[in-house]
């Protein structure tokens, strides 16, 4: 009796099977969100569960080309990397809070985040463990931003105000030395050309706007927002791609695993982001998450730079982030705010 293949390479059809599936399941979603529109819970819910099946369709013919254990592998590393890239969910949150992004444009931020994402992840699996090198140095870095991040969850007001002015924020005075920058949203632009710009310092509440730098083409808000969602995936990845490394060392597994998991992770957001909506204390559960994770990441880094520290596990983690979550949910149900209590009357 023949022993079960363990061993793929790049394997021709298999290659194929998972570029059309996970190409034709993006432009999908990215066509039904083509609109600037609002995500609802229960569409988010729907998206959620689309990105599931994908991913275990994609198990499912393994499984069938191959054998259980190369199927199995697969969901490894992909419950691995959905587990691992959990708190990537709250830091976005907490970047678009700080950022105010209307909600209808962060559907489109997070797609061509994921087309970044794509595209690290490669690049990522094909260098491999050696690029984690200064993994602990960049762990204690990220760990004070992410700190940063709760501080800001924490200062945030609700502000509807659509002309929100980016001048005295702190991505557009670290930027704005290099490329232009335009300090507010115009749509869902990234960029704006100079010709856009002049007509709208010719807007009645843009008068009082004075550019720094100018040039052919401006940056927007949005864009700055963009960058630093891509930053946060590619230091999540400093975490996450060593360990699905280690579940398998077959390197299509590893880039297919990271890739459905990351891509089910942005609907997944909207799920989060929704029932913020609905539960009015989640948004403080976030916070307090916020700063968990960075102590997650400080003591991680810290026991490996000085030996000195605590290694909190994967599975301690989802306790703790479905502990806090749910203390979130209860408060919302038992002390719900006034605006809810009047709906409800």
């Amino acid at each position: 009796m023949t022993e079960p293949t363990m061993h793929i390479g790049l394997e021709p059809q298999t290659v194929i099977i998972f570029s059309v599936l996970a190409l034709l399941a993006l432009c999908v979603d990215i066509y039904a969100h083509r609109g600037d529109e609002p995500i609802a819970l229960p569409s988010a819910i729907k998206w959620t569960l689309f990105w599931i099946v994908v991913g275990l369709c994609f198990a499912i013919f393994l499984y069938l080309h191959f054998n259980a254990q190369i199927a199995s592998l697969y969901l490894a590393g992909y419950l691995f990397e959905l587990a691992l890239s959990v708190d990537n969910l709250f830091v976005m949150m907490a970047i678009f809070a700080w950022f105010k992004i209307p909600d209808k444009y962060c559907h489109r931020v997070l797609y061509w985040g994921v087309l970044g994402a794509i595209f690290f992840r490669l690049v990522f699996v094909i260098i491999g463990s050696a690029l984690f090198a200064m993994g602990p140095v960049v762990e204690l870095l990220f760990a004070l931003l992410v700190a940063v991040s709760g501080f800001m969850m924490l200062r945030k007001k609700d502000d509807d105000n659509t002309h929100n002015d980016f001048s005295h924020h702190f991505a557009y005075k670290a930027v704005r030395a290099f490329i232009p920058v335009y300090p507010r949203l115009v749509g869902h632009s990234f960029f704006l050309s100079k010709a856009h710009v002049d007509e709208e310092l010719k807007q009645e509440h843009n008068k009082d706007l004075i550019l720094k730098r100018t040039g052919k083409y401006f940056a927007t808000p949005l864009f700055l927002c963009l960058v630093i969602i891509e930053t946060t995936d590619i230091m999540f990845a400093f975490d996450s791609v060593p360990a699905v490394i280690a579940i398998s060392r077959e390197p299509l597994i590893v880039y297919s695993a990271m890739i459905f998991a990351v891509m089910g992770l942005r609907s997944m957001y909207f799920v989060l982001d929704a029932l913020r909506k609905y539960l009015v204390h989640l948004e403080k559960a976030v916070t307090i998450l916020l700063f968990f994770i960075a102590f997650k990441l400080g003591a991680s880094a810290l026991l490996h730079l000085t030996g000195f520290g605590l290694d909190i596990d994967v599975y301690t983690s989802l306790l703790v982030i479905a502990v806090i979550l749910g203390l979130g949910v209860i408060a919302s149900f038992i002390f719900p705010n006034k605006e809810q209590n009047k709906t409800n009357a």
